[in-house]
């Protein structure tokens, strides 16, 4: 039973063209949402860090290694900036259900609503309370 498992689940990464490091890689939605802001074009670290406002610019580069490690996502030196890029072939096709999930709107307010409730520290736009002290007075 064991051995049908794998030679199913083997066959699937086979046809699909996916290593299981790929998929492991695209399980994640900040990936999945870097992978889409670079899918038309090469873009700086920076770039894509001030496309998603709510993450640090050491999380996006942290999710940039996985992809990177991953071999979906290829990076070259453009003086001090690095330049990132999808690597459209090692999605086989995977790629193309990426781009009609992509183009779908409920699926956009799905990874919204993931990204919001994956969100750590404080909420943006949020107004943090003030606590009034009470001013001291030295006795006259």
């Amino acid at each position: 039973m064991r051995r049908a498992a794998l030679d199913i689940y083997f066959s699937f990464i086979l046809n699909i063209g996916v290593t299981h490091g790929a998929l492991a890689a695209l399980s994640s939605p900040r990936r999945q949402e870097i992978l889409r802001l670079l899918w038309t074009e090469e873009r700086a670290a920076g770039d894509i860090s001030a496309a998603m406002p709510d993450v640090s610019f050491g999380a996006v580069s942290l999710q940039l290694k996985v992809l990177l490690d991953a071999g979906l996502v290829e990076r070259r030196a453009d003086g001090q900036r690095r330049l990132y890029r999808v690597r459209r072939e090692a999605l086989g096709s995977v790629g193309a259900a990426l781009e009609r999930m992509w183009g779908d709107a409920l699926w956009r307010l799905k990874v919204a609503a993931e990204l919001a409730g994956t969100r750590r520290g404080p909420q943006p736009g949020a107004t943090r309370r003030r606590r009034h002290r009470k001013s001291r007075r030295s006795p006259s």
